[in-house]
C-alpha cells in the first residue's frame, strides 16, 4: 500500500500532533521565518481566476519559490494600500493604536493551541501588520524603530502575512476575549486584502469569489445543473418519505426567496440538509422559491476584500426585486451570515424594497431582520415548532445522540445560540452539551473556514480543529454520542475530517436533516429510511 501524503488523513498521527510544543523560539519573532512545509499553506490563486474578477498580478508562482514575482513597485503597493485602508476605514487605526499586548487573547485561538506557534497568538498575528504600521506610519516607530515593535517592510514580512493570516480562520474567538474589543478577523481581512494588491492570494478563496461572480454561487453550477440537482434530491425525498416535493424554481411573485450555502448542492452532509430543508417547506406549503442566478448565500468575498464582499452579496438583493418577493429567508451557512448580519445595511442597505420578514403561519414578525429583511432558517423553524405548526417524531431518529457545534460566525456575529438548540431538541431524543468553554460565545472554530479548507492544508486544518476536536470526543465518550450538528455549510464539509481524526466515533449532520427525518407528512408512507436511506433502525451504527 503506497504511504499516505500530506494531504490525506492517513499522514498524519493524533499522537503525535496533539503533543504540541508551547516553548517559544530561541530566536526574536522578528528574526524567526515561516516553515513553509508541505500540510500548512495553501496552493495560490489560478491566473484565470484573478483575471476574470481583475485582481491584479495574476501569474503562475507557489509559496515554496523563492521567488514569489512580486510587482517591482511593491513596497509602494502596500504602503499606499495601507494609507488608503487607514483612512476609509476607522476601526484598522484604533486596532493598531489600542493593543497593549495584555495577552488576554494569547491562548484563545485553535491554531495557537494546536501548532503552538506564537505567530498564531492573535495579538502576535496582528503584530505582523501593526510593526509594519508603526514603522511608516508613527513618529515613535519611525524614530525609534524595533524599541517601539517597528520594523520595515521586506519580502520576508510579506511571506510571513501569507502564511499566518492565511492561518487564521477569522473566526472572532479572540476578540470576546479582548478588553479593548479589537476585532482580529477584520485585521486579517485588511491584511488580506494588501496581500491582494500584490496578487498573493489561495485558489481556494478566489475561486470560489469567481465562480460566485460568474453564476452566482461558489461551485460554479450552471442554472440547469442546479435543476438537476434538486430533481435528484427530490427523488431521494420520495423514495425515503413517498411524497413528492415541488421544486419552484425562478417563480416571480413568490413570497419567500430562499438562498442557502453551494455546499448543500454538492457535498454530504449538507446535501442531506438541503433535502430537509425541501421537505419542511413541502410540509407546511411555504410560498417560496429558489433562484438559478443568486442561487449561493455564501459570500467568500469574506475572506477576499471588502469591495468584493459588497458585490456578492449584492446578487441576492438583486434577485429578490427582479423576482419581486416580499422578504429572504437564508439557509445553515456560517459566512453568509456574518456578511448579512454585520455588513449588509452598509454595503448595500437599505433594502427598503422588501417588507419586514413575516411568518405567513404564525404571525410572527422578526422585527431583529427590520433593516436586512432576511432571517435564519432555524430562527423561522423555531417558531414554527414554537407554535406547534409541525408534527415531528423525534423517534426517527432513534439511535442517535446529538451535540451541537455553534459555528462562530451564526453565534459570534449574530447571536444565534437557543434557536438552533430549541430545533434540535424537538428532532431528537437525546442531546448533549459539550463543555462550557467551547460552546456558545466561546465556541471554539471548525479549523477550515475562511478559505483554509483545502487538503493540502491538512496538517493545519487539524491542528486548529484539535480543541473542537478534543470537546467532542469528550461527549463521546461521556455520554455516547455519535452525531455532530453544525449550522454551516462549511462545517459540515471541514468537520467529518476533525471527527475522523479527533473523535472517529462520531459523524457530522445539518440541523435540518434531523428535522426532514423527524417530520411527520401527510400522505407518507411508512418511514423505514432516514434521507441518507439508511435504515432508522441501524442509524448511529455506522
Amino acid at each position: 500500500m503506497a504511504e499516505a501524503k500530506f494531504d490525506e488523513l492517513a499522514h498524519y498521527d493524533p499522537e503525535k500532533v496533539s503533543q504540541v510544543d508551547y516553548r517559544p523560539p530561541e530566536k526574536d519573532w522578528m528574526d524567526t521565518k515561516p516553515d513553509f512545509r508541505p500540510g500548512t499553506w495553501i496552493y495560490p490563486a489560478k491566473e484565470k481566476n484573478l483575471e476574470y474578477i481583475g485582481f491584479p498580478n495574476a501569474r503562475a508562482w507557489s509559496p515554496a519559490d523563492k521567488d514569489w514575482k512580486l510587482p517591482k513597485n511593491w513596497k509602494q503597493i502596500i504602503h499606499e494600500g495601507l494609507k488608503e485602508r487607514l483612512d476609509k476605514y476607522r476601526s484598522l487605526k484604533i486596532f493598531m493604536d489600542n493593543c497593549v499586548r495584555c495577552g488576554a487573547c494569547a491562548d484563545k485561538c485553535h491554531f495557537y493551541l494546536g501548532s503552538g506557534d506564537p505567530k498564531n497568538m492573535p495579538v502576535l498575528r496582528a503584530e505582523l501588520l501593526r510593526s509594519v504600521y508603526k514603522n511608516d506610519f508613527t513618529t515613535a516607530g519611525k524614530l525609534l524603530g524595533r524599541l517601539v515593535g517597528a520594523r520595515p517592510l521586506t519580502k520576508d514580512v510579506i511571506k510571513e502575512w501569507f502564511y499566518y493570516f492565511y492561518q487564521c480562520t477569522e473566526c472572532r474567538r479572540c476578540s470576546v476575549f479582548c478588553p479593548y474589543g479589537i476585532d482580529t478577523a477584520e485585521v486579517t481581512m485588511l491584511g488580506r486584502e494588501l496581500l491582494n494588491l500584490l496578487g498573493l492570494n489561495v485558489n481556494w478563496v478566489m475561486e470560489p469569489v469567481a465562480n460566485c461572480t460568474r453564476t452566482g454561487n461558489h461551485l460554479g453550477i450552471q442554472p440547469h445543473g442546479l435543476k438537476s440537482t434538486l430533481e435528484f434530491f427530490a427523488e431521494d425525498i420520495e423514495e425515503a418519505t413517498g411524497v413528492a416535493v415541488d421544486i419552484p424554481i425562478n417563480k416571480k411573485g413568490a413570497d419567500i426567496l430562499f438562498v442557502t450555502p453551494s455546499g448543500d448542492f454538492l457535498a454530504d452532509p449538507g446535501t442531506f440538509t438541503c433535502m430537509g430543508y425541501m421537505i419542511l417547506f413541502h410540509a407546511i406549503g411555504l410560498n417560496y422559491t429558489w433562484s438559478t442566478y443568486a442561487s449561493d448565500g455564501g459570500n467568500f468575498g469574506l475572506f477576499t476584500s471588502h469591495d468584493k464582499m459588497r458585490d456578492l452579496n449584492a446578487k441576492i438583493y438583486a434577485e429578490a426585486k427582479r423576482l419581486g418577493v416580499k422578504w429572504i429567508l437564508g439557509g445553515e451557512c456560517g459566512h453568509m451570515w456574518r456578511v448579512i448580519n454585520q455588513y449588509m445595511d452598509t454595503m448595500n442597505g437599505p433594502a427598503d424594497f422588501l417588507e419586514v420578514p413575516k411568518s405567513p403561519l404564525t404571525g410572527t414578525v422578526f422585527e431583529n431582520a427590520r433593516s436586512t429583511k432576511m432571517i435564519h432558517i432555524t430562527e423561522f423553524t423555531s417558531d414554527l415548532i414554537k407554535h406547534k405548526k409541525l408534527k415531528l417524531d423525534p423517534s426517527r431518529n432513534r439511535g442517535l445522540k446529538v451535540t451541537f457545534h455553534d459555528s462562530c460566525n451564526p453565534a459570534r456575529a449574530m447571536g444565534i445560540l437557543e434557536e438552533p438548540r430549541y430545533v434540535i431538541r424537538h428532532a431528537v431524543d437525546e442531546f448533549y452539551e459539550m463543555p462550557p468553554n467551547t460552546i456558545r460565545e466561546q465556541t471554539f472554530c471548525c479549523g477550515g473556514g475562511a478559505g483554509l479548507g483545502t487538503d493540502e492544508n491538512m496538517e493545519m486544518r487539524l491542528r486548529g480543529g484539535m480543541p473542537r476536536g478534543n470537546a467532542v470526543k469528550h461527549v463521546a465518550e461521556k455520554h455516547g454520542v455519535n452525531r455532530l450538528a453544525a449550522m454551516c455549510a462549511i462545517d459540515r464539509a471541514t468537520l467529518p475530517a476533525v471527527c475522523e481524526f479527533w473523535a472517529p466515533e462520531v459523524s457530522v449532520t445539518g440541523i435540518h436533516e434531523l428535522v426532514g427525518n423527524a417530520l411527520v407528512l401527510e400522505g407518507e408512507k411508512e418511514r423505514e429510511v432516514n434521507l441518507r436511506l439508511d435504515p432508522i433502525d441501524e442509524q448511529g451504527q455506522e
